[in-house]
This record gives C-alpha cells, sequence and structure tokens, in this order.
C-alpha cells in the first residue's frame, strides 16, 4: 500500500486542532520556564472554569434550581442570579485547586476571596467578572465571562489589597468566554489576541485564530439607548450623528462581552458612558473595563474614559466603576471628538458669565 502524504490543508488543519490553550500560551511565551508554566496553568484553570460554566447553560432549561434570581443583592447593590452565584463558586473552586493563585477578586464579592493554602507560594491574583449579561440568562441569550491576571506584590499580611489599587498596565493578562452557539476563549499574556473555540468531542479550546487586528473603522455603535436622556448632551449628540449618517449599524444585546466580540472581529465601538446623575458609570473597572480595554488595545484597538485611556486609570476602591469607550481607533476618536465639542461650548459659555 502506498504512503499517504499529507497535503498542505490537512498538515494545517490538524496542526490547529492540536494547538491546545496550554500549548499555545508556552509557544507565545517561547519558554517553558517558571513563568511561562504557570501562566499555561493559570489558563487552563480558567479554561475549566468556562467548560463547567458552558455545560450547566446548555442544560439550564432542564435543570431545577439554575435559573432566576436568589432574592439577594451583590455589593452593587444588583439582584444576583442563580448563575450568578454558581459561575462565582466554580472559579473558587477552580482556583482552589491551582497552587498559583492566593487570591481571587470579583465583582459579586465585597472582598477578594484568599486561599491560604495556595498564598504561602501562590504569586497571582484572578479579578474576574463570573457571568456577564447576567440578564440574558434566562432567555437563552448570549452570555459571558471576563478575567484578568495580575501579579501580587508584597505580602498583604492585613488582607486590604492596596496593591490591586494600580492601572490596568498591571495586568499581565487578560481575557473573556463567551458562551453563544459554540464557547469561544479570546486571550492575550501581551503578545497579541488570540481565539480558541471549545471542541466538546475533546473537551479541549481549540485554536480558531491567532493575532486578531481590530479593524480601524467599523459600521457598529453598541449602546443601550434607552438611557438617552440620561447622558450628557455630548452623548447624544453622538447617537443623532450615528443616526443621520448613512452606514452606521445598531447593535446592542445586553451582554458585554457578545458586543465586544463582534467589534473586536468587525470593527465600531461600545459605549456605556455615565449618566448626568452617575457620571462614574455602571462598568467595574478592575473586573470589566481594565480586562477589556488590555485585550483591544492588544488588537489594536482602543479605551477611553472620554477624558483619558482606560489602561491608565488608578482606581481608589475595588469596585470602582468609570464609563467606557471601547473599539476601534477611529471610533473611539470620534466619539471624544463630540466630547470636546461639548467641553468647549461649556468653557465659552462660561466665559461669558460676567465675573
Amino acid at each position: 500500500m502506498a504512503d499517504v502524504q499529507p497535503t498542505e490543508d490537512r498538515e494545517y488543519a490538524l496542526e490547529r486542532d492540536c494547538t491546545t490553550l496550554s500549548r499555545h500560551v508556552l509557544e507565545q511565551l517561547h519558554s517553558f520556564g517558571a513563568e511561562a508554566q504557570d501562566l499555561s496553568a493559570l489558563m487552563n484553570r480558567i479554561a475549566l472554569a468556562g467548560k463547567l460554566i458552558a455545560r450547566r447553560l446548555s442544560r439550564a432549561g432542564l435543570m431545577a434550581g439554575v435559573l432566576g434570581f436568589t432574592g439577594e443583592t451583590n455589593v452593587q447593590g444588583e439582584s444576583v442570579k442563580k448563575m450568578d452565584v454558581y459561575s462565582n463558586d466554580v472559579f473558587i473552586s477552580v482556583f482552589k485547586q491551582s497552587g498559583l493563585v492566593c487570591r481571587l477578586a470579583s465583582e459579586e464579592m465585597e472582598k477578594p476571596y484568599y486561599i491560604p493554602e495556595n498564598c504561602p507560594i501562590g504569586r497571582y491574583t484572578l479579578l474576574y467578572d463570573p457571568i456577564d449579561g447576567s440578564s440574558n440568562t434566562d432567555i437563552n441569550l448570549t452570555l459571558g465571562s471576563i478575567f484578568a491576571i495580575r501579579r501580587q506584590q508584597g505580602d498583604d499580611v492585613d488582607g486590604s489589597a492596596q496593591d490591586l489599587l494600580q492601572d490596568g498596565h498591571q495586568q499581565i493578562a487578560a481575557g473573556y468566554i463567551l458562551y453563544g452557539p459554540s464557547t469561544m476563549l479570546v486571550y492575550s499574556i501581551g503578545n497579541g489576541v488570540h481565539s480558541f473555540t471549545l471542541d466538546p468531542s475533546l473537551g479541549e479550546f481549540i485554536l480558531t485564530e491567532e493575532n486578531i487586528t481590530i479593524p480601524n473603522h467599523g459600521a457598529i455603535y453598541s449602546v443601550n439607548e434607552g438611557n438617552f436622556w440620561q447622558w450628557e448632551e455630548s452623548f447624544r449628540e453622538y447617537i443623532r450623528y450615528v443616526h443621520r449618517t448613512e452606514g452606521y449599524t445598531a447593535r446592542y444585546g445586553g451582554a458585554m462581552v457578545g458586543d465586544i466580540h463582534r467589534i473586536l472581529v468587525q470593527g465600531g465601538v461600545f459605549l456605556y458612558p455615565g449618566t448626568e446623575q452617575k457620571p462614574e458609570g455602571k462598568l467595574r473597572l478592575l473586573y470589566e473595563s481594565a480586562p477589556l480595554a488590555f485585550l483591544i488595545e492588544q488588537a489594536g484597538g482602543r479605551a477611553s474614559t472620554g477624558s483619558g485611556e482606560i489602561m491608565d486609570v488608578v482606581p481608589e476602591k475595588l469596585h470602582q466603576r468609570t464609563p467606557l469607550i471601547i473599539g476601534s481607533k477611529e471610533d473611539v476618536a470620534l466619539v471624544e471628538s463630540f466630547i470636546e465639542q461639548q467641553a468647549q461650548r461649556k468653557q465659552m459659555e462660561r466665559s461669558r458669565v460676567p465675573q
């Protein structure tokens, strides 16, 4: 029987199918050293959490006690869904076994969760939003998880986690898991953005695309226009502009991970402004805005508060909120131009007022 030589297509397909998440991390770092092994193991733990949550979501309508609210509120004052609790517990359970993570900080917990058995050797902190878009849970729409990894600095003997109150440049990895028609994991360790798709038959996240680059401009704008009259005038002016300009398309799914993933692939801008009553906005800096800013900037995009770069913001508290403008460079700059124009108008009005 003659030898069958693999074609280039078959070789590529096989190579791709063999590129698991943990292997990819090691290849990205060009190392099998201690830190590379740590990051590979950490990403494996995050992937396991994603698999467990995806399995739970796929059966949610068939199982008791999965859907609906718990009747409690979290530290943010928000009603807690049962999937919020389950997903948060999954991350805790998964990282208890890691030996690498001393602390976990989540938007669902008032204070960081310490794993004493890990702390003597654990050099990392995981920050995460266990379920992004939990309002979509009961209606079978897209959901996500957001994560970031930071090195633990100092001994943190008092448990205050003050070292976490630093800008987004201190993140060494960030990404998200998207629970949709397929489960995807998108990550960066500061060397580009890469996506993986969960192959249920293998139980592995397999490489989908390397070095994703966000377009410099896109037609999509993603924002909850139900808040239109609560925004400052600059954001209302931007929305009026896209309404009367041909070529723009509104897409807003109620789960930021899904909206960000669309913009990462197709270009555009995602907005979550503050309101006149709450200028700080809704999104948490450490668990949502900074991790996604790290990822989008690695793909060639930008993330802004409207007055500065998200990655430069130094939080004053663990659960600090921030406005967010994120996506393609040109589209973020366009939104900022409306903010700048409004600021100039206000300055001119003040200058006309007699002193």
